[in-house]
């Protein structure tokens, strides 16, 4: 069996799968502002999850990693810093343990469903935040591993800013007041499909992917605005990239721990 562990800003949530890849048990409980509260809880919740005979286990964190030494070097949704992720939480866990980034794994999972029909998958996660993952055949690219396509710095009313400050379903709900699945005026799907292409053009041309999965709050919509989003992307069409596919992620909820799953099934091969 097999140890998932999704570090949210909200909610952290544990999960045990079978070798075939089934959800045996799962459990949820709210993420504390303070690294040190979180590991005292996490030893009593890990708990809750019940006694299984784990091979391995993977830890989803949100940002920046040192991943031979274990250590989260930088959060995105935390003021976490450097924190030795894998010394600290490895005492509390009845298997060996590593990490990865979260939303390469919520890629990584994706893509697998997938990878009958395309073998270049470019995963982007809009939610509060903006994360991205290229999957090639089925593995993570080491190559792009550490980026953060949600940093990019694109110029949006005169300034330039990082895209997820205003292609963002945090940045989407400040300006219209309510989360994008709330939104019905066709105009509003007008501006969030420009804002989100216009950062989507950016990773096209230096990914080339055959294909686009968007996921997070604001992709799990994608129906109310993808045809909008298929036009914009076609303003900004270059002669020498080709414009991929784009597909709405299938397990929106639950891409993380499904790709903590496949990572601990690739290590303990």
């Amino acid at each position: 069996m097999y140890l998932a562990v999704d570090i949210g800003g909200t909610k952290t949530l544990l999960a045990a799968f079978s070798a075939d890849g089934q959800v045996v048990a799962r459990h949820k409980f709210l993420t504390p502002a303070d690294y040190n509260e979180f590991v005292q809880l996490f030893a009593s919740e890990i708990k809750k999850l019940g006694q299984h005979p784990f091979k391995q286990g993977v830890m989803a964190v949100p940002g920046r990693l040192d991943r031979e030494l274990g250590v989260a070097i930088a959060f995105g949704n935390r003021p976490w810093e450097n924190v030795p992720i894998v010394h600290d939480f490895q005492p509390l866990l009845p298997c060996p343990v590593r990490i990865e980034n979260d939303a390469k794994l919520a890629g990584l999972s994706e893509a697998l469903l997938i990878i009958n029909e395309f073998k270049k998958v470019l995963y982007v996660t809009i939610s509060t935040g903006i994360g991205s993952a290229l999957i090639i055949n089925g593995k993570i690219d080491i190559n792009s591993q550490d980026s953060e396509g949600g940093q990019l710095l694109l110029e949006h009313n005169g300034k330039l800013m990082d895209w997820e400050d205003f292609g963002s379903g945090r940045a989407f709900k400040e300006k219209f007041g309510l989360p994008v699945g709330e939104i019905t005026d066709p105009e509003a799907f007008y501006y969030i499909a420009r804002n989100i292409a216009i950062g989507l053009i950016d990773l096209i041309a230096t990914y080339t992917p055959e294909v686009i999965i968007l996921g997070g709050g604001v992709g799990a919509h994608l129906e109310k605005f993808q045809d909008r989003l298929e036009e914009e992307l076609k303003i900004f069409a270059n002669p020498l990239f080709a414009m991929p596919a784009l597909r709405k992620a299938q397990r929106a909820e639950d891409a993380v721990i499904y790709g903590c799953y496949e990572l601990a099934k690739e290590k303990n091969a």
